[in-house]
């Protein structure tokens, strides 16, 4: 129960909102399937995630060979959830209780939405939803989207009327009612993708754009005999509206049904952790994180998160150490376009790559402002950052604010030594990534220099 946890914040969100909600963790599928049926039939719906971790990622190394430890289980057992984990709990559910609507989430089914390579399986798969009998399908991060869909369901709209409720997909047998909608995309269909990976890549290529919008278009897609629709993201937030879902009343705790069980490895990394914001604009082309969470960084107050700091030094097992002050990208807090209207048609995958946008805000004085309060909060000893620096967006500064930035990462908020991921030494490598090039790590390397000869650094 921690904010870092999707499940965690979707349930405290429908709590939140007056209803009753019961988490069944890692449900056993192999059996009778009783943990599917200890609660009975839900008065609105079973909400589906295969976990905070995609499920064949938290199974198999990148050498398709089966991991010795699951890092979300107790005592890092493995086997506790099967692979490909949203479409087994959806078609369990749907054999079991065929009437009762099933809402699907989390990062597995959010990065499935559409025709996707499955790297597992060498091949490339439909949409989730034509595998996975959910009746919606809502991406990202969706407390917003799951508010509206219960404020509906209780009005006893049918599931099968609700189709304009932002990041959410679903699949439908008629479409004549898209052509009332000026903003959508046609994808090339599941069978012309398996024909052609040029329209596979054509097609991904507009999922990527829309997904990092400000205001997206529907896209919708023919899969068998079926469409799936992805209706557009939010617009993003406006700073500080998503402390409302970080200041709801989270325990930090296991769910009960892991006490006494043993320890939890991927618990005890984050327990102590503090996320400042979502999103992140590097737009990497290895990394998903655009997919699910989109490019514009949205933030959390910082009034909403020196009271969280507040609120560990409370915890029983507190030992003074706060294990991550940060995000997806740890130094992108506040960071957006200064003038907005030039960042509504923009169509660049990442606002740093080729090269930093003339109209992004690289200061680093609000994210300051919160390393040195969060350091000085009683009970603090260290507030570590954990989460990966963005040196680039660090050295895009004038010299004199990167000095400082640096010396009060190095000097209060590092454990151990710092760790950078400069992904590549090669030029052309680093460039196919939308990585910087290799000139910015050697750059970092004189500043850190610099501050050892000052003898600011004495222990380095």
């Amino acid at each position: 129960d921690h904010p870092s946890f999707g499940a965690a914040v979707i349930a405290r969100v429908l709590e939140h909102e007056g209803l009753k909600v019961a988490i069944v963790p890692q449900p056993n599928w192999k059996d009778d399937k009783r943990d599917f049926k200890k609660l009975g039939k839900p008065n609105l719906f079973f909400a589906v995630t295969a976990g905070n971790m995609d499920s064949m990622v938290n199974h198999y190394t990148a050498n398709k060979r089966l991991r010795s430890n699951d890092a979300y289980t107790p005592d890092g057992r493995k086997g506790a959830r099967p692979d490909y984990a949203s479409i087994v709990y959806c078609n369990i559910l749907k054999e079991l209780f065929p009437d009762t609507p099933i809402v699907l989430g989390g990062v597995e089914a959010s990065l499935r939405r559409l025709t996707h390579y499955d790297y597992w399986s060498n091949q490339l798969k439909p949409g989730i939803l034509a595998e996975a009998p959910a009746d919606i399908l809502l991406y990202g991060m969706s407390e917003k989207s799951i508010i509206q869909l219960v404020k509906l369901m209780q009005k006893n709209v049918p599931l099968s009327k609700i189709n304009n409720i932002p990041q959410t997909a679903y699949l439908t047998k008629e479409i004549s009612f898209l052509s009332e909608k000026e903003n959508k995309i046609k994808l090339y269909s599941f069978e012309d993708c398996l024909q052609s990976k040029k329209k596979f890549a054509q097609n991904f290529k507009h999922i990527e754009q829309e997904s990092n919008m400000v205001q997206g278009k529907i896209l919708y897609q023919k899969t068998k005999n079926n469409w799936i629709v992805v209706n557009p993201a939010f617009s993003p937030e406006k700073d500080g509206v998503i402390d409302q879902w970080y200041d709801l009343p989270y325990t930090r705790l296991p769910h009960p049904k892991y006490w006494k069980k043993g320890t939890i490895p991927a618990y005890e990394m984050i327990k102590f952790s503090v996320n400042m914001h979502r999103g992140c604009f590097g737009g990497c082309s290895f990394c998903t994180i655009s997919a699910h969470q989109g490019k514009f960084v949205v933030n959390r107050s910082e009034t909403s998160i020196i009271k969280e700091i507040e609120e560990i030094t409370k915890s029983v097992d507190f030992k003074g150490y706060i294990s991550d002050l940060g995000g997806p990208s740890a130094n992108m807090y506040k960071m957006k376009g200064i003038n907005l209207k030039e960042c509504k048609p923009c169509k660049r995958p990442s606002c740093i790559h080729p090269n930093i946008c003339h109209n992004l805000d690289v200061s680093h004085d609000a994210l300051l402002n919160i390393y040195q309060k969060s350091r000085n909060i009683k009970g603090v000893k260290k507030t570590f950052i954990g989460s990966g620096i963005r040196y680039d967006l660090v050295l895009a500064q004038a010299p004199k604010k990167a000095y400082n930035y640096m010396k009060e990462l190095m000097l209060h908020h590092v454990s151990g030594k710092l760790k950078v991921a400069p992904e590549h030494t090669s030029d052309k490598v680093l460039h196919l990534m939308r990585k910087p090039n290799f000139d910015s790590f050697k750059k970092l390397q004189l500043f850190l220099i610099a501050l050892i000869e000052k003898k600011i650094l004495m222990n380095c």
